[in-house]
C-alpha cells in the first residue's frame, strides 16, 4: 500500500497513546507509505523546540499545541505528517483537529499500561517506579483517552505491520 502524489489531500496521523505503547514504530514503519511525509516525534521535539517546557498541564498544552502549529506548516508545505506524541489532553488534541481540520487523523495506539511497562524501551517505567520521576503520563499524571479517534490499534494484540494496514486503509479510503 502506498499513497502516490495523485491530488489527493495530505494527512496528519496524530498517534496518541502511553509511553511505550508503540507510536513512534509505527509512525516509522507509516513513513516509508506516504509521499512527502515527515515525522514530528514528541520525544525529539522535546529536546529541540519544546526544550523549554517542563510536564505541567500547562506545558502539556503548550507542547500539543507547538507540534499542532508545526503539522499545519508541513501540511501547507504539501507534507503527510506523523504526529507520535502520548498528548495526554483530550482538550489538546480536540483543539488541534480544529486547528488542522479534515486532514487530521487521530489514531488511539492502545495498550494495557502493564505490557507498556514490560516494554518500557526507554528504562522510564522502571524509573518512575524508583521515584526518579513524577508526573508521569499513565501513573501519576492523567491520560485521557480519545472518545472518538479515527482508529483504535492495540499494540498487544496487532503486530506493527497489522496496525500500520489498517490505518493506511483508512488513509486511502479518506484520501
Amino acid at each position: 500500500m502506498n499513497i502516490e502524489g495523485n491530488g489527493h489531500m495530505n494527512q496528519l496521523i496524530w498517534l496518541t497513546g502511553l509511553s511505550g505503547s508503540g507510536k513512534t514504530t509505527i509512525a516509522n514503519a507509516l513513513k516509508p507509505l506516504l509521499p512527502n511525509c515527515y515525522i514530528l516525534d514528541g520525544d525529539i521535539l522535546r529536546k529541540g523546540i519544546n526544550q523549554d517546557l517542563g510536564f505541567s498541564i500547562e506545558d502539556r498544552i503548550e507542547v500539543g499545541r507547538r507540534i499542532g502549529e508545526i503539522g499545519k506548516i508541513l501540511l501547507d508545505a504539501n507534507h503527510h505528517v506523523i504526529v507520535a506524541s502520548i498528548s495526554p489532553h483530550r482538550a489538546t488534541r480536540d483543539k488541534v483537529r480544529f486547528l488542522i481540520g479534515e486532514p487530521y487523523m487521530e489514531v488511539y495506539v492502545q495498550c494495557p499500561l502493564e505490557v507498556c511497562e514490560q516494554r518500557d524501551p526507554k528504562g522510564l517505567y522502571k524509573k518512575v517506579r524508583a521515584g526518579e520521576i513524577r508526573n508521569f503520563t499513565g501513573i501519576d499524571s492523567p491520560y485521557e483517552e480519545p472518545v472518538h479517534p479515527e482508529i483504535v490499534v492495540e499494540t498487544n494484540t496487532l503486530s506493527v505491520n497489522e496496525c500500520v494496514e489498517r490505518i493506511m486503509k483508512y488513509v486511502e479510503n479518506n484520501a
